[in-house]
């Protein structure tokens, strides 16, 4: 199995990216998945979750900006940033827990970068 994250861009405050996070493979099933972000000099957060069974949840700083959705036929997670801000600079990764028949594990993606301008 292999997360692919992408989406990651430069944009201008109050600007939006989309950014997705592909399952490949076969034979598994995505479970719980959360989007993170690392700024530079800082530790990595979790910007956003969503459950097997479509529940959200959001870091209070992205609150009302940011959207977390799913397609479990396309094996993928997207995270939908509107209204950014400078300080939403930072490179995302996405985490997948993934089911498979050997039992359940935890994979990163690579990560894509994000740049706010201000």
């Amino acid at each position: 199995v292999q997360l692919q994250a992408s989406g990651g861009g430069l944009v201008q405050a109050g600007g939006s990216l989309r950014l997705s996070c592909a399952a490949s493979g076969s034979g598994f099933s995505i479970r719980t998945v959360g989007w993170y972000r690392q700024a530079p000099g800082k530790q990595r957060e979790l910007v956003a979750g969503i459950s097997s069974g479509g529940s959200t949840n959001y870091a209070d700083s992205v609150k009302g900006r940011f959207t977390i959705s799913r397609d479990n036929a396309k094996n993928t997670v997207y995270l939908q940033m509107d209204s950014l801000k400078p300080e939403d600079t930072a490179v995302y990764y996405c985490n997948a827990g993934i089911l498979r028949p050997q039992g359940r594990y935890s994979y990163w993606g690579q990560g894509t970068q994000v740049t706010v301008s201000s």
